[in-house]
């Protein structure tokens, strides 16, 4: 007989869905119609706010479609926006969402950890009523058990054996058998108690198809393949709005929505000081939804928005209480007997122990994570410690930022765009929409980071309109064409921006000379630290070329603190993102020039105390803008400092002359000890004697010195510390 080829387990688990239907055994609800979308309102955050209006009533089946993966996001925000006062909403109806591991477990199916087969598809149907199909019946009954191919009994699939090799001897004609050669075949099997109480068993290659027939087992099995699917969380869930009576309704919820992103375009006009910008808002629908006539507000804010599991039913757990004296659910000897319970071994005896209870709990709780920043400095220009240059805390020479535009401040906390007619947008669709286009101050300029870079081409754009700008790519366009693009940083009105665009070629510009001199004003003690304010002047020659056939003006970024006046500019600016002032010079067509530029910059520099030479001291008290009482007191520490520095400089000498005393002393006592005769002794005696004498005066006169050196040093700073502002 033809043997029986074995379908796989993947062809096996398909037909038994198909055939049987139970991967759609959850019937869905009747076909609801969506309750229409009128407003949508995208945020900067990653969500949308969805409005929906429509005419319900009692036995109405409009409902609003949300896909699984949103239900949690539209549960936590759900709103009734309004109704004509007839109607009331008694509130939405969905069917249940469950996990993934819980759907399964529902169904008898393994964890997610382990696939789906053949065999685990029919034995989660264990017990249950089934009508099994074969190719030649079909069969109802209940499923008893599947055995697995280890477990089952083995078959044998046999056919006619094949002659032998050439020569080889014939079966006689008219033998009573003919020789079979048989291959044992093992496969899972399945046994099935059927409704005459007869048990019959099918091997997985007879199956055709497994339907179960109890409704209950069949919706279980259709829920848990269903939360397995990954297909499964971006089908839509029909929340079925329930009405109590007829009447108009509008509801609104938020769920996830691609971020609305900005892009813009500026068009210069010429040598005027304003541009017209057109702002564009890339949008998304990415529901299988088609969007008709909705209206779209585009919204510049960050809300608060969080996830948070809420549709899935969740469960506590209670504490396993054990009696005292535990109790098995089956009996002891259920299929078995008191010898097998003992063993043939010893220590085999597992029973003698009694029954031990444990359980393992999961909680039922989502989990949350979040980015904290720590600590967050901010960077100042010109700050420091030590030595460095900082600007002077004390000095009030100029306030370079003052020219800056004032910061921007929003009137609430969002600000929205609403586009001008209703869109249509086909679904799993974008679009490129505008929703802004005025006039705005845009000055072109030219830009130099430094003296002998190249300079950019740029625009200083001042948002004076009353709506904060979105941050997103812009071009610039001039003179009937593309000039370059930018990137806009979030802009709130009254705040400007210097946005370079292109690289200028026209014009430079160099230092030709940098004179600098300092004068100091003030000096303070702070501790263990005296702290020198001070003037530093600049003297700057630059030499500006304009090669073009136009006037330009020149924006240079000055390596300045803020705490500065300027002089010799035709204008000054401050680039709040650079932080750095700005010197402007108007120069026109064809022409090269040298331009002074002459700026105080009010600077301070930290000097430790002990670390202070009379140099310095010298220096910073023969400062003509010094106060008096500052000056002597500087004076009387220079004083203090220069005594204690001749008594330092004593020291190393007074140090090595006692050095050589003590080698000539250990020198004379070793000739003392080699000595024989009594007038050598008493010589060596004798000037070791007078070696002590000058080596206790040297220790003397050392102490002394260190002791003076400290007093001095005292006196120096006890002077320093009557310093006052």
């Amino acid at each position: 007989m033809p043997s029986i080829s074995r379908p796989s387990s993947a062809a096996l688990a398909l037909a038994l869905l198909t055939s049987s239907g139970l991967a759609s055994a959850q019937a869905p609800p009747k076909s609801s119609i969506p309750l229409p979308l009128k407003n949508v309102r995208l945020y900067e955050t990653g969500v949308g706010y969805f409005e929906r209006s429509g005419r319900v009533d009692a036995t109405s089946s409009l409902s609003l479609p949300v896909p699984t993966s949103h239900l949690d996001d539209a549960l936590k925000t759900l709103v009734v926006i309004g109704t004509d006062g007839k109607t009331s909403v008694a509130g939405v109806e969905f069917g249940s969402s469950i996990t993934p591991n819980m759907g399964r477990a529902l169904a008898g199916l393994p964890s997610t950890d382990s696939a789906i087969t053949y065999s685990s598809l029919l034995r989660s149907l264990k017990g249950g009523s089934v009508e099994l199909r074969t190719a030649r019946e079909s069969v109802r009954g209940r499923i008893v058990d599947v055995l697995e191919a280890a477990d089952s009994e083995a078959g044998a699939a046999c056919s006619p054996l094949e002659a032998n090799a050439k020569g080889a001897e014939k079966p006689a004609e008219g033998a009573a058998t003919v020789p079979l050669r048989c291959v044992q075949d093992r496969q899972t099997t399945l046994l099935l108690l059927t409704p005459d109480a007869e048990v019959r068993r099918f091997r997985a290659s007879e199956i055709v198809g497994v339907k179960a027939t109890d409704p209950a087992l069949a919706a279980r099995l259709g829920a848990g393949l269903d939360a397995a699917s990954a297909q499964g969380v971006e089908a839509p869930r029909k929340l079925r709005v329930m009405a109590q009576s007829t009447g108009d309704v509008t509801l609104g919820y938020v769920a996830e929505a691609p971020v609305w992103r900005s892009t813009y375009r500026m068009v210069l006009n010429g040598t005027a000081d304003r541009g017209v910008l057109q702002g564009w808002a890339l949008i998304h629908n990415d529901t299988d939804e088609e969007w008709k006539k909705v209206h779209v507000d585009l919204v510049n804010g960050r809300p608060d928005s969080f996830l948070f599991p809420l549709a899935a039913p969740r469960y506590g757990r209670r504490e396993l209480v054990t009696p005292q004296e535990q109790l098995s659910t089956k009996p002891q000897l259920l299929g078995q007997t008191t010898d097998s319970l003992w063993g043939d071994e010893i220590g085999d005896a597992y029973g003698a122990g009694g029954l031990g209870l444990s359980g393992i709990g999961e909680g039922g709780g989502g989990r949350g994570e979040g980015i904290g920043l720590g600590s967050i400095g901010t960077i100042g220009h010109g700050s420091g410690t030590g030595s460095g240059d900082g600007a002077s805390t004390v000095l009030s020479v100029g306030d370079l930022a003052a020219v800056a535009q004032a910061e921007g401040a929003e009137a609430g906390a969002l600000f929205k765009y609403s586009l001008g007619a209703p869109i249509d947008l086909r679904p799993h669709g974008s679009a490129l929409v505008p929703f802004m286009a005025q006039p705005i101050a845009a000055r072109r300029i030219v830009w130099f980071t430094a003296p002998g870079d190249v300079g950019r081409s740029a625009a200083r754009v001042k948002n004076d309109t009353q709506q904060t700008l979105p941050a997103g790519t812009i071009a610039f366009f001039e003179a009937g064409g593309f000039a370059g693009e930018a990137m806009l940083d979030r802009m709130k009105p009254g705040e400007s921006r210097m946005l370079a665009f292109a690289t200028e070629l026209d014009v430079e510009i160099d230092t030709n000379a940098h004179a600098t001199s300092e004068d100091t004003q003030l000096v303070t003690f702070e501790g263990q630290d005296i702290v020198e304010h001070y003037i530093r002047h600049h003297r700057i020659d630059y030499e500006i070329k304009n090669k073009s056939g136009g006037d330009r003006t020149v924006f240079l970024s000055l390596e300045f603190v803020r705490n500065t006046a300027v002089r010799g500019t035709d204008a000054l600016d401050f680039d709040v993102a650079t932080n750095k002032p700005l010197a402007v010079f108007d120069v026109a067509a064809k022409t090269q020039k040298v331009r002074r530029l002459e700026a105080d910059e009010g600077l301070l520099r930290s000097h430790r105390i002990d670390k202070l030479t009379v140099a310095e001291l010298k220096r910073m008290s023969a400062s003509p803008k010094l106060p008096a009482a500052q000056r002597a007191s500087l004076e009387e520490a220079t004083r203090a400092l220069l005594d204690a520095d001749a008594r330092q400089s004593l020291l190393p000498t007074r140090k090595a002359e006692l050095s050589e005393v003590e080698a000539d002393l250990a020198r004379l006592r070793g000739y003392l000890s080699a000595s024989k005769t009594g007038g050598d002794s008493e010589r060596f005696v004798e000037q070791i004697l007078k070696k002590e004498e000058r080596m206790k005066e040297l220790r003397t006169r050392i102490a002394t010195l260190s002791t003076e050196v400290t007093s001095y040093r005292a006196r120096a700073r006890a002077a320093l510390s009557n310093l006052t502002r």
